[in-house]
């Protein structure tokens, strides 16, 4: 569906508001946004929609469906030309997860629940891009190191091995966060949220989250 709707996406591509705190928002935010919660919502009787350009952070239930989608994850990335932008969407049922999907349209790229990943091996750490005392510390002590901007970026590459580890030491969204998160558990990754260790329960919407995740073919010395 993604796929098919690229020409109405890109045409929205410089179509910029800011928020309040600083951050783009594009029309094609809001375009994947809307487009996705009615495909859903005709499918899915009584779901709960939690988007990142909709959401009003009042506390919600978790009965019945629940979905979390972050239309497009890394619009600075998107809305400046670059492809290192992504889509994260995950859905659970009364609490228990259903399946999520990370999706980089523009590097031809997904990973979803039940596919194979490949078993690459590397010493890379991705770095979260909202600066925080510990990526430079965290820069200073690893082997190699990007900071790419786009959190389902760094989230698929740790899942598929491209990376060894991802860290974001500011905190993120649930949005940007959990379905990767829930993938990586899937494809047998070491994760940390909030420092703890991490074993799939739900993350509520309303407040933001550390996690530090290793692949399990992690590269580094110790």
């Amino acid at each position: 569906m993604i796929l098919a709707m690229m020409p109405e996406i890109i045409e929205r591509r410089f179509q910029i508001e800011y928020k309040p705190d600083g951050s783009p928002v594009t029309e094609a935010d809001r375009f994947i946004e809307g487009r996705l919660q009615a495909f859903l919502q005709y499918r899915l009787s009584g779901l709960f929609f939690v988007g990142e350009e909709s959401y009003d952070f009042q506390a919600a239930g978790q009965a019945g469906y629940f979905v979390l989608l972050d239309p497009i994850d890394g619009t600075e990335n998107f809305c400046s030309g670059l492809k290192e932008w992504g889509v994260s969407l995950g859905i659970w049922k009364d609490g228990v997860h259903q399946g999520s999907l990370l999706m980089l349209p523009e590097l031809g790229e997904h990973i979803m629940t039940g596919d194979a990943s490949p078993r690459l091996h590397s010493r890379i750490t991705g770095f979260s891009s909202s600066y925080h005392d510990a990526i430079a510390s965290g820069i200073r002590e690893a082997v190699e190191y990007r900071v790419t901007g786009c959190a389902v970026y760094n989230l698929f590459n740790v899942i598929t091995g491209g990376f060894a580890r991802f860290i974001n030491p500011k905190g993120a969204y649930a949005w940007d966060l959990l379905p990767g998160v829930m993938l990586a558990l899937e494809h047998g990754c070491s994760v940390k949220v909030d420092d703890a260790e991490y074993h799939g329960q739900f993350l509520e919407p309303d407040r933001k989250y550390r996690v530090d995740i290793r692949h399990r073919h992690d590269l580094h010395s110790g």
